[in-house]
C-alpha cells in the first residue's frame, strides 16, 4: 500500500505544478484580457479540465484492476488539495482563516468545488474510460 501512496502523491504533485501554472496564467494572461470576474471561473473550469488530462494520461501508472483503489485515490487527492489549501494559505501565504474560505465562494465565481469535484472522481473515471477496470 505505501507504493500506491507514493505513486498517487507522486501524480498529485504533477497536478499542483499544473495548478500553479494555470494560477500564473489566470493571473498574467486571463484576468488583463477578459477581466477578474470571467477569468475566475475560466480558470477553475481549465483546471478541471487540466486534473483529468493529467489523470487520464498517467492512469495506468497505478496498474489495478479495483475499482476501489481509484476511488481511494481521489479522495486521497482531495485531503491533500485541501490540506495543501488550508496549512499552506495560512501558514505560508498569510491568509486568514476566512480568506480561505473564499476559494469556496461560488457566488463569487470561485469554482475550487469543481476542482475538488474532477479530482475526486478523476481516477475512477480515467481508469473506466481506460478499460482498466
Amino acid at each position: 500500500m505505501s507504493i500506491l501512496l507514493l505513486k498517487a502523491t507522486g501524480l498529485w504533485l504533477v497536478i499542483v505544478i499544473a495548478a500553479i501554472l494555470n494560477g500564473i496564467f489566470h493571473e498574467s494572461v486571463l484576468v488583463p484580457t477578459i477581466g477578474a470576474n470571467f477569468a475566475l471561473p475560466l480558470s477553475g473550469i481549465l483546471l478541471s479540465i487540466l486534473v483529468f488530462i493529467i489523470t487520464f494520461a498517467f492512469i495506468s501508472f497505478f496498474d489495478s484492476t479495483e475499482p476501489k483503489v481509484y476511488i481511494w485515490i481521489g479522495l486521497f487527492w482531495v485531503l491533500l488539495t485541501l490540506s495543501f489549501e488550508f496549512l499552506f494559505g495560512h501558514y505560508v501565504i498569510g491568509n486568514t482563516w476566512l480568506e480561505i474560505l473564499q476559494v469556496f465562494n461560488i457566488m463569487k465565481g470561485d469554482l475550487f468545488l469543481l476542482v475538488l469535484f474532477v479530482s475526486a472522481v478523476s481516477p475512477w473515471l480515467a481508469a473506466k474510460v481506460r478499460g482498466m477496470i
